[in-house]
């Protein structure tokens, strides 16, 4: 399969034009069209909707594309290994992360690294939800779960630790909790779909099993957002389970305190950065990860 009809195809897809697509790889709109058609040819089905103002994908073509792109990363990499300047940092990087960790942590750092790469284009997906990869075209994800599927890879960032918080005016208006059984009788705020955690005592004299939510315990809110979990929690609604990146900042000055210090989260999660597996990372993945290693890697979000 020819990979340069590959590669026409995917920018016809991101552009939803012919004859655009033909200009940005120096090609006439004929010539464009007569490779579209012979891929189409090859494959026995239509990739494309065509008419006279429009060009939209078919849903042959929707599910073609992704593969498509992981072939042409795939051949990036290869030409890579052997020196070609095919691999140029350059060309459209999407990535994705949580909207809470990208406006903290990333946002911030962004201006040098496209100023350091100014071929290179970014294309930021921010939601808690989590998306498919290879269906939406992501060249690179951050996770606080490590890749499950097999046809993903991870690298680590950063430990992440949980810590239960409430607001200073939360807790002076329904009191302090001494041990985590406590929490049943307070309002509590959730991460939509979260598991229960369990809390271990840091000290040795209280050996019960505890977990947050509490079975038992009144979910006041549930929030499928982080940033709006933790703002939900800042203005007193209640008592929730936040990322300790997500909250050290509110910590230190004092607009959320830190909920039964004694008690660990028994939960050992980790920011990773999930990529679509590859014998070799395209450069502008590989020099994007590398970017976020060395700002945040070495970022203390420990608050034991």
């Amino acid at each position: 399969m020819d990979t340069e009809s590959l590669r026409l195809f995917v920018k016809v897809a991101e552009s939803l034009s012919i004859s655009a697509a033909g200009r940005t790889l120096g090609i006439s709109p004929a010539i464009a069209s007569a490779r579209l058609s012979k891929l189409e040819n090859q494959l026995g089905t239509d990739l494309l909707h065509r008419s006279t103002r429009k060009v939209s994908l078919s849903t042959e073509g929707e599910g073609f594309l992704p593969y498509a792109k992981e072939i042409l990363v795939q051949q990036d990499a290869a030409m890579a290994a052997i020196g070609s300047e095919i691999n140029e940092v350059k060309g459209l990087l999407r990535f994705t992360a949580s909207n809470t960790f990208a406006q903290l942590y990333i946002l911030p750092v962004l201006p040098e690294f496209l100023a350091k790469y100014p071929e290179l284009d970014l294309e930021l997906r921010l939601s808690d939800t989590e998306v498919n990869l290879i269906e939406h075209g992501i060249d690179l994800a951050l996770r606080n779960t490590e890749a499950k599927d097999s046809g993903l890879r991870a690298r680590k960032l950063a430990d992440d630790q949980r810590i239960l918080c409430a607001s200073p005016d939360y807790i002076a208006a329904h009191g302090t909790l001494d041990t985590p059984k406590d929490l049943v009788d307070h309002q509590l705020i959730v991460f939509k779909d979260a598991k229960g955690r369990k809390l271990i005592s840091a000290v040795q004299d209280d050996q019960n099993e505890y977990v947050f939510p509490p079975v038992n315990g009144r979910i006041r809110l549930n929030c499928d957002d982080g940033t709006s979990m933790k703002l939900a929690t800042v203005a007193g609604a209640g008592i929730s389970m936040n990322s300790y990146w997500s909250v050290a900042e509110d910590i230190k000055q004092g607009s959320l305190v830190r909920i039964l210090p004694d008690y660990n989260v028994d939960d050992h999660t980790a920011i990773w950065l999930v990529y679509p597996k590859a014998n070799a990372l395209s450069a502008k993945v590989r020099v994007f990860i590398d970017f976020l290693v060395e700002k945040l890697g070495a970022a203390d979000w420990d608050n034991s």
